[in-house]
């Protein structure tokens, strides 16, 4: 898909987006190209398809959840910069935070933050378990399974909630995930968003999930 017709595509999903957020969008593909050829972050293979596959399915989060502009977003396991980048931009008065334990991924991460101007982003080399402070939402791109995941994060997510979601864990996911979330049900509620259904095309296969924890002890 070329960044002409990804700027259609976006200003139809998503029609509050300005000119300025939507060109930002576009050029990333070309930014992360540049990157990828002096530090592989993305599958080489996986670039044809860049604009689908983590843009918009970064951006998927944006369908179900705008962050208020006071929040602070933690984003463990970013890579090179999904979901936490594409957020940010389209949430440009809320302050993301981007880990990840590879030094080369936040390097590309840092770059392409500052060839676009994305100031809401701070991004730092560093495990989710050694991460400080608080934050009201943790987001993810399938790291690794629920039940390792979770007691990374679970003490760093604020108790007080402003959105319509109660403060918890967004987790893009896919496949059959049944044994994962028994796994823990018994310290977490989780709610299953089927992606398909917030989109009119089939862009993203219909097995991309968007899965909201909360802590049970918090939230009853």
């Amino acid at each position: 898909m070329k960044p002409s017709e990804f700027s259609i595509l976006l200003n139809g999903l998503y029609p509050d987006l300005t000119t300025p957020q939507i060109e930002k969008l576009c050029q990333l593909k070309e930014l992360y190209q540049f990157w990828n050829d002096k530090i592989n972050v993305i599958s080489r293979k996986d670039m044809d398809n860049f604009f689908i596959h983590h843009v918009l399915h970064s951006l998927s989060i944006y369908k179900i959840i705008s962050f208020r502009p006071d929040s602070f977003i933690l984003d463990v396991g970013t890579g090179g910069g999904f979901p936490g980048v594409p957020l940010a931009i389209v949430n440009k008065d809320t302050s993301f935070h981007l880990i990840d334990s590879i030094g080369k991924k936040i390097k590309v991460v840092k770059e392409v933050c500052n060839e676009l101007k994305v100031e809401n982003v701070f991004a730092e080399q560093m495990r989710a378990e050694n991460t400080k402070g608080t934050f009201d939402f943790v987001i993810s791109r399938a790291v690794t399974r629920f039940s390792k995941f979770c007691p990374w994060v679970v003490d760093k997510i604020k108790e007080d909630s402003k959105h319509h979601l109660k403060n918890g864990i967004i987790y893009l996911k896919g496949g059959d995930l049944k044994d994962e979330l028994n796994a823990i049900k018994q310290k977490y509620h989780h709610s299953i968003y089927h992606l398909r259904d917030y989109f009119e095309h089939d862009f993203l296969k219909p097995s991309k999930l968007f899965i909201y924890i909360k802590n049970n002890l918090i939230y009853n």
